[in-house]
């Protein structure tokens, strides 16, 4: 080796043999899918709308206009943009801005929280039944089965008839209407992930049946169960503001927008537009939960 060669194997600086490059960290599935939902103006038209409807209906007592629960014989049935009303008011001269607002915290809750609780049910029935197979997944879900070929509606009419009017009721009905048709997805979900590589490595390496759902499983078979339960909110608000609307839910004076449809019918002739602001309120918030719960699937179904 020449004296020019060993000088210029000198001259190169020893950190660049010994240091790597720098390693730039990806971004997570999760972090991923909020990036793919953000650039969904679809998603995030709904994501607003939502937000703007649940942050009116917590601070709903505080930026009322008026008293929800004042009635007035003299300004019953008062026409949109009336001063001092500007959604009119209702049959009994109710203002019906303040009630529509108000409603909102009922017609939400009994949207959100029977799929809540069907989720968090349907989805330990259907994977229990899922990853265990053979005789207990035909058990149960033989028993879900009877449940799921019934009608949504007509299963939740018969459950609220049978169990009572009231809120309590209806949550209860509305609950086990979902839980079938979560159980099916979260049993399905898990039928396939169960018959996956790492899932007999898992299994074949000693690791208790626990440790394989709790590692393994839930991982992969929650993100898709929660994506289906997000559609099954618009179909419950409907359902519940079904039931008040028949009279199987809320009881009045509470405000909710599907009992207050049902007390505002029979002004449909000399009030139209005021007789359905309930109803429109139901139909935005309902494609608004469906147009997230789209966006939600598309930026999940993105494979890397």
């Amino acid at each position: 080796m020449t004296m020019s060669t060993l000088q210029a194997t000198a001259a190169i600086p020893a950190t660049s043999a010994i240091n790597p490059p720098a390693y730039k960290r990806s971004r997570g599935h999760w972090a991923n899918v909020a990036a793919r939902i953000v650039r969904n103006p679809l998603a995030m038209t709904a994501a607003v709308i939502l937000l703007a409807l649940i942050g009116i209906a917590v601070f709903a007592p505080w930026i009322m206009p008026a008293d929800p629960f004042a009635t007035s014989m003299f300004t019953r049935l008062k026409p949109i943009g009336t001063p001092g009303h500007v959604f009119g008011t209702d049959e009994l001269g109710r203002d019906l801005l303040s009630r529509l607002m108000l409603g909102g915290r009922l017609s939400l809750f009994m949207g959100i929280t029977p799929v809540l609780m069907a989720f968090v049910i349907g989805s330990g029935i259907g994977i229990l039944a899922g990853y265990a197979g053979g005789f207990t997944n035909t058990a149960i879900m033989r028993t879900i089965d009877v449940l799921y070929a019934f009608p949504s509606v007509l299963l939740a009419i018969a459950l609220s008839g049978a169990l009572g009017a009231g809120i309590v009721n209806a949550l209860t009905s509305l609950t086990i209407v979902f839980i079938p048709q979560i159980a099916r997805i979260a049993e399905s979900v898990t039928t396939q992930v169960r018959r996956s590589d790492y899932v007999d490595a898992a299994r074949a390496s000693g690791a208790s049946a626990f440790t394989i759902v709790r590692a393994h499983v839930l991982g992969n078979v929650l993100g898709p169960i929660f994506v289906y339960s997000t559609s099954l909110i618009s179909v419950s608000m409907i359902l519940a503001s079904g039931l008040s609307f028949l009279g199987l839910g809320v009881k009045p004076p509470e405000p909710e927008w599907g009992l207050m449809l049902n007390t505002l019918r029979t002004a449909i002739y000399t009030q139209p537009w005021v007789a359905a602001l309930p109803g429109a309120f139901i139909f935005i918030t309902s494609i608004s939960f469906n147009m997230l719960s789209d966006g939600l699937r598309s930026a999940m179904e993105v494979k890397q």
